[in-house]
């Protein structure tokens, strides 16, 4: 298999790394060679996060360059436009819509551009987004928004339902189980 490439961006403390180690261990027990790569930035100060996870019969980078994401999956609306660049021709886009205020729209040097979603469906891009904090909220923590984007991300592959839930098990201590297994439920159901 060609190696597939999946980039998570998100904004720091919203479980973005939590993801990528939940998708490395749901490919690895799929049998794909995969390689993931952390990088923090500014996490603990609200910064940007990014993570790398390829995966395929082979792997031998951890990273992935501009215009070679099969998929960009985003916790915040404006790191999905920041990372758009990295989107190969035709990759899928799997976003939470919500808008996390950077910095400089804080300080009032910015505005939080409207409309990112629909721009980007102008452009082109194939753009799956959803309100995926109201969902985890409704699955019983704010912090489930993570597991909410990868069951929804889980419509874009052809692996059993299972195999998602083994790998969530894996990843999540018992007593936050039950909510991330309505969350994942929650965002593989939703209809646009």
């Amino acid at each position: 298999m060609k190696t597939k490439n999946i980039i998570i961006v998100g904004v720091g403390g919203q479980g973005s790394l939590l993801a990528s180690k939940i998708l490395g261990k749901l490919l690895l027990s799929e049998g794909y060679d995969v390689k993931v790569s952390e990088v923090h930035g500014m996490s603990q100060r609200g910064g940007s996060v990014i993570t790398y996870v390829r995966f395929g019969d082979k792997v031998y980078s951890p990273v992935v360059d501009k215009g070679e994401a099969d998929f960009i999956v985003s916790f915040e609306i404006l790191e999905t436009a920041r990372w758009i660049s990295y989107l190969k021709p035709n990759g899928q886009i799997v976003t939470n819509t919500q808008q996390i205020d950077p910095m400089p729209v804080i300080t009032g040097a910015a505005t939080y551009p409207e409309n990112l979603v629909a721009k980007m469906r102008e452009k082109g891009f194939k753009v799956d987004a959803m309100d995926c904090l109201s969902l985890a909220k409704k699955a019983g923590s704010q912090k489930a928004v993570n597991i909410v984007l990868l069951g929804r991300l889980s419509h874009y592959f052809d692996i059993p339902k299972e195999s998602w839930q083994a790998a969530l098990k894996s990843c999540v201590p018992e007593k936050f189980l039950e909510i991330n297994k309505k969350a994942f439920e929650f965002g593989e159901t939703f209809q646009n």
